[in-house]
C-alpha cells in the first residue's frame, strides 16, 4: 500500500506502476510488487515489500535529534478511551521516534 506524494491519497496498482486515482501521479514499483492469491475471494492482492517502501503518511515536524523537517506519523490510544490519542512521529532522515500529547 502506498500513498501519493502529491495529494496523499491511496494509490492503486496497474501493471508495474502505482497510480493515484485522484491526481494521476504514477510511480514505477519494479520488482517490489508481489501478488498474493486470496483463498476467500480468489482475487489477486498486490503487496509491496522492502525496507525502502514507507507506507505511513508524512507531515512537517522538526526532529529533535537531527533537525530534519519531515516525519512519518501515526496515532495510538494508550490510556483510557475517554482520553485523547497520542501522536507518534518518526524522522524520515535519522529514524528517531518521539510523541506529541494532545
Amino acid at each position: 500500500m502506498e500513498f501519493c506524494p502529491k495529494c496523499k491519497k491511496l494509490m492503486i496498482y496497474v501493471g508495474n506502476k502505482a497510480v493515484c486515482r485522484k491526481c494521476g501521479y504514477e510511480k514505477e514499483v519494479g520488482d517490489q510488487k508481489v501478488i498474493i492469491k486470496s483463498e476467500k475471494n480468489k482475487e489477486d492482492i498486490p503487496v509491496i515489500e522492502g525496507e525502502n517502501v514507507k507506507t505511513l503518511p508524512t507531515t512537517k515536524a522538526i526532529c529533535p535529534a537531527c533537525g530534519n523537517t519531515e516525519a512519518f506519523w501515526w496515532m495510538r490510544q494508550l490510556r483510557a478511551a475517554d482520553e485523547s490519542e497520542v501522536r507518534f512521529f518518526r524522522c524520515t532522515k535519522c529514524g528517531k521516534t518521539w510523541r506529541e500529547y494532545n
